[in-house]
């Protein structure tokens, strides 16, 4: 299938692919790595109220996919969620799947690096790493993973001012930079995120042509089951 067969057929069924995050820094390296295909991306800040998915699962890839297949069947479009986080080794893992809620269910970044601050005060080894999977789901369930990480050193004070989350303390030894120091491209380069947006793109083609196919498979099981509705 053609580039110029997927931009018909996509703009022909206005298809939209939903980024399942509000976090506008997320979002944009996700829209940045993806913006040569022939998708129409948005993000939840796009659409009104919806109820935010139950994150319980025990590693990335629950998480991951418990996002993608909640959104995708609340809007009924195909969604593609994004967990990560990070991982120090002498905290034995932590804060790892509860990176984002590790100072509180509300935490701030700022929040979530102090705490990190106050629980690595003293300790010699400071290597960590970033961890990603991305789901990528549609409305009836199915969906396909990609994942990757990053190693990294966590420093005594944050450095930088872009980026989010754990950025600022993230130091990128082969760089000599945190996360926070380095442009979008730059982190996208090298980051967790970045390599496993790089899977993806990488075999994008089949991306399409699965995803055109389940969602063709979806439509003409709703009409099925509309025609016994009558």
């Amino acid at each position: 299938m053609s580039k110029e067969t997927w931009n018909f057929e996509l703009r022909d069924r206005q298809q939209v692919l939903v980024i399942a995050t509000k976090n506008k820094g997320k979002s944009a390296e996700i829209k940045s790595a993806l913006r040569d295909f022939p998708v129409l991306i948005k993000d939840l800040n796009d659409f009104g109220p919806i109820p935010d998915p139950v994150e319980d699962g025990q590693t990335f890839e629950e998480n991951a996919y418990k996002k993608a297949s909640f959104t995708a069947r609340v809007l009924g479009l195909p969604a593609l969620a994004d967990d990560s986080g990070l991982e120090v080794k002498v905290l034995s893992g932590a804060p790892g799947v509860r990176s984002a809620r590790y100072s509180g269910p509300l935490a701030t970044d700022l929040e979530n690096n102090a705490k990190l601050l106050r629980e690595l005060r003293g300790k010699v080894n400071r290597k960590a790493r970033f961890c990603c999977v991305l789901s990528l789901a549609v409305p009836s369930g199915p969906a396909l993973t990609y994942e990757a990480s990053c190693e990294g050193v966590i420093l005594d004070a944050p450095r930088g001012d872009k980026g989010f989350g754990y950025d600022p303390l993230f130091l990128y030894p082969p760089l000599g930079k945190t996360f926070a120091e380095m442009s979008m491209e730059q982190k996208l380069s090298v980051s967790h995120r970045g390599l496993a947006l790089r899977e993806l793109a990488n075999e994008f083609e089949k991306v399409l042509q699965w995803l055109l196919k389940r969602l063709a498979e979806e439509r003409r099981r709703q009409g099925r089951e509309e025609m016994c509705v009558k």
